[in-house]
């Protein structure tokens, strides 16, 4: 091959490489993370956009670890980013039962001041890049017993606006939201957040949970009207509000749920039973296998998996590659700003979850 012809083929090949690659990266594939420093180096990282390590605490008025050794595990996250310089390693507040001092500290505009200045001065020292807000949840019940009320609305917004102003456009900001409809009507003035924040992390999953005496769908994409809880029913209802598409990201699971003592009918969905546990995405070959006892299925107007145990009367829940690559290409098709998961611990370190993400965002390219 004539040597200006094979560099002429050469750069057109790396151009185009390189176009694949912004366009997939408009996209935002955001882990949750609890674990420790050295098992996240076993996942495929080159294919996340962001960590966010989780959960940090609010001690008083300042954001503070949970335990000394979170600070190691930060500073390897950051660390991270000199291989994987497309990463972004953020902190989260809260989480389920972590938020409890939330509603009455944030009331105070003074605690609010602080915290957003502690925010600022522990990104800054890690070198993080931002922070998510996770309070479950703003002026409605979340955790039993953690004290809430309406005022949380508007502290909320209040919260945010002091931490923009505190954090600049240096650093992102982002909030996990409760993806059922309580939690969208009730918990945030949505108008007034959103244009302060870059980015909502809808946790669509969880819609039937551990209070939940039927069985049905955890982390649906499609509303049904057995199903009316679902991804899009939270997308829809935000984009008819006017939230920017490109500032939603939908949440996947990557974790099982599974109910005991529920009859046989439908194959165990929508029907009566206890809840028991959940199950890593990397233990489903054994505990949801057919060996054990387990059969598949697939709802296609939900466009979620479930599976049936006709022998111990055990129904379970949860995301699978073909409602991974699903809600993938719903991103894509409702020009969403990305996927973030419940949590990267979950996935198996090769073949997993998260490279159903990539492989589906690299054939849309195709």
């Amino acid at each position: 091959m004539n040597r200006n012809i094979f560099w002429c083929f050469f750069l057109l090949l790396l151009s185009a490489n390189y176009s694949m690659a912004q366009i997939t990266n408009k996209r935002s594939v955001i882990a949750y993370y609890t674990g420790d420093e050295n098992t996240i180096r076993k996942y495929p990282l080159a294919s996340l956009t962001h960590i966010i390590y989780s959960f940090l605490k609010l001690e008083g008025d300042t954001l503070a670890f949970i335990r000394p050794e979170q600070q190691q595990t930060l500073r390897s996250l950051v660390a991270l980013k000199k291989k994987f310089p497309q990463l972004k390693v953020e902190v989260s507040l809260g989480g389920w039962g972590g938020c409890q001092p939330c509603s009455q500290s944030f009331a105070s505009a003074g605690v609010r001041q602080k915290f957003s200045a502690s925010v600022v001065k522990l990104l800054t020292a890690y070198g993080a890049d931002g922070l998510d807000l996770d309070w479950e949840y703003p002026g409605i019940e979340g955790f039993p017993g953690h004290h809430w009320m309406k005022e949380d609305v508007a502290n909320f917004t209040e919260l945010v606006r002091s931490l923009r102003s505190a954090m600049g456009q240096r650093y992102e900001l982002s909030f996990a939201a409760g993806g059922f409809t309580r939690f969208l009507e009730e918990s945030i003035d949505w108008k007034q957040v959103m244009p302060l924040v870059d980015r909502v992390n809808l946790m669509t999953y969880d819609l039937v949970n551990g209070y939940s005496r039927t069985t049905g769908h955890h982390t649906a994409l499609h509303a049904t009207e057995k199903q009316p809880e679902a991804t899009d029913h939270c997308v829809d209802y935000l984009l008819k509000l006017g939230v920017p598409s490109e500032k939603l990201v939908i949440g996947a699971a990557f974790y099982a749920r599974v109910w005991k003592n529920v009859p046989s009918e439908n194959n165990g969905l929508f029907q009566p039973g206890e809840f028991k546990t959940m199950i890593s995405y990397k233990d489903f070959g054994n505990e949801l296998s057919t060996a054990n006892g387990f059969v598949s299925f697939w709802d296609d107007a939900s466009k979620a998996p479930y599976s049936y145990n006709a022998r111990k009367l055990e129904f379970a829940t949860y995301d699978n590659e073909r409602s991974i690559a699903e809600k993938t290409k719903y991103v894509l098709d409702k020009k969403l700003g990305g996927i973030m998961f419940w949590e990267l611990s979950g996935d198996k370190f090769n073949s997993g979850l998260l490279d159903q993400i990539h492989n589906t965002l690299i054939a849309s390219q195709k």
